[in-house]
């Protein structure tokens, strides 16, 4: 996400360094970048004269402190002014009500609407502990009900049932009835979505919104649909009180035009942030964070919460404790890594929240292809429990055997084995948890040419 502005905006403040005083000619100058930056990203016109006013007001003169350079004030500039446009902070969810408390799904059909009432479940149920019922009142979309369900199921959430030939106005009172009677914490209520904004669609929400008098009513949207997104969602706001927004596959939205407009034009917070299918790939909406990542200083806090969530701590220590006992680093813990790293999101999610980013050559993250990972596991799953444990012993037929099995070619088998050696490495540096060894031994792979070590730094990702 971002990966485009994150290119322009790092060639912008890289101009900037060795400048010994930020003034109104070099400002002018980036400023220019950045607002070509922006209108490229998809922004609203309005929000990119907005943000470049507000940034040369405060850069303008300034002098630099003798701890910052130029570019590094501009930065830290420009980082308070995207945080202001998109909210400063985040809005959390406002469950204060007497149960149940009732969340309103609303957004234009295709934007993932149903999909993110499931999601959404699945956060309250997992990161709120609340207890959730879904139930979808869209009568019109063949199918939405079963969709529903079925994800309702994958996500272990209640399911009220309801049925095509029933109205919109009747299945919420039947489902808001079923909530309070078992007692259940957030009922969250998926509505019909229309391929654009039209008088009876909006009659209807607003009738399902004076009936259940929800506490949140959410408008879920594409962000890839740019500043369109803010159109639509401030065209919903103005016939619904809105509460917030979700913006939807902003993992494939490598400008990030919604993201940077929707709260300036609508007034509304960004409370979610889709990054992928899987129904774990919902994120708070964090401001701060999401302005660190454009400039390419990554997320680690994110990247922390996300490790504490999905990384499988019994096994990790299971392994630290091994290497520290001089036992080795074998295929099968190679392949346990590869699968932590894809419970994360995978290498390009990982890279994305990682600082430094903006330093990489540009277009560097774009190369990252998470694919040859998958084919990494392949290639071990094809191997017999001896040959993990002891890869020296593959020969010719073995490893015609391997690769047959898991549909690759030799030369993709010997990178893996390749790869595997370097890691080894890395790990013996860590015998005795020799930390500052370990980060010397990530550092040497990352030399000149870069082909064949371990994907730890900019060039050695496995590519497209």
């Amino acid at each position: 996400m971002f990966d485009n502005l994150t290119d322009r905006l790092s060639g912008t403040f890289r101009k900037l360094t060795g400048k010994a005083k930020l003034t109104e000619a070099n400002i002018q100058d980036a400023l220019s970048e950045v607002r070509r930056a922006l209108l490229e990203a998809d922004v609203a016109l309005s929000v990119v004269k907005y943000f470049v006013e507000r940034v040369s007001l405060r850069a303008v003169g300034q002098e630099v402190s003798s701890s910052l350079t130029p570019g590094q004030a501009f930065i830290k500039i420009v980082q308070a002014e995207l945080e202001s446009i998109m909210g400063t902070a985040n809005s959390e969810l406002d469950l204060k009500a007497a149960p149940p408390a009732v969340v309103l799904m609303a957004g234009l059909q295709g934007a993932g609407k149903t999909t993110t009432a499931a999601k959404l479940a699945r956060w309250l149920k997992n990161d709120v502990k609340k207890s959730v019922m879904v139930v979808s009142a869209d009568v019109y979309r063949p199918a939405a009900i079963q969709q529903l369900q079925t994800l309702a199921l994958e996500v272990d959430v209640e399911f009220f049932a309801s049925d095509s030939s029933q109205t919109p106005a009747a299945i919420a009172t039947a489902a808001l009835a079923e909530a309070k009677r078992k007692f259940v914490d957030v009922l969250i209520v998926d509505t019909a979505g229309r391929l654009a904004i039209d008088q009876e669609m909006m009659a209807e929400i607003q009738q399902l919104h004076k009936l259940l008098n929800p506490v949140e009513t959410l408008f879920v949207v594409d962000a890839m649909t740019g500043q369109d997104a803010a159109n639509s969602a401030k065209a919903f706001n103005e016939a619904l009180p809105l509460t917030g927004v979700v913006l939807t596959k902003a993992d494939g939205d490598a400008r990030g035009g919604a993201a940077l407009s929707v709260r300036h034009i609508t007034g509304k917070p960004i409370k979610f942030i889709g990054m992928g299918e899987k129904m774990d790939a919902l994120e708070p909406f964090y401001p701060d964070r999401i302005a660190s990542r454009i400039l390419g200083m990554g997320d680690m806090l994110s990247l922390i919460e996300q490790a504490e969530k999905k990384v499988d701590k019994v096994k990790a220590a299971k392994l630290a404790r091994k290497i520290k006992k001089g036992k080795g680093f074998d295929l099968e813990d190679f392949k346990e890594q590869l699968g932590q790293m894809q419970s994360m999101g995978g290498v390009a999610s990982i890279m994305d929240k990682m600082p430094g980013l903006g330093a990489l050559p540009p277009g560097a993250a774009k190369m990252v292809d998470d694919s040859k990972f998958r084919q990494m596991e392949a290639i071990i799953n094809s191997m017999t429990p001896r040959e993990r444990t002891n890869p020296d012993a593959l020969n010719g037929s073995r490893k015609r055997r391997i690769t047959t099995g898991s549909g690759t070619q030799i030369q993709d088998l010997n990178r893996l084995l390749k790869q595997h050696k370097q890691m080894q490495k890395v790990m013996k540096k860590m015998k005795g948890g020799n930390m500052a060894n370990m980060m010397r031994g990530l550092g040497g792979m990352q030399g000149p040419g870069g082909g064949g070590g371990f994907p730890g730094g900019p060039g050695q990702f496995p590519r497209s």
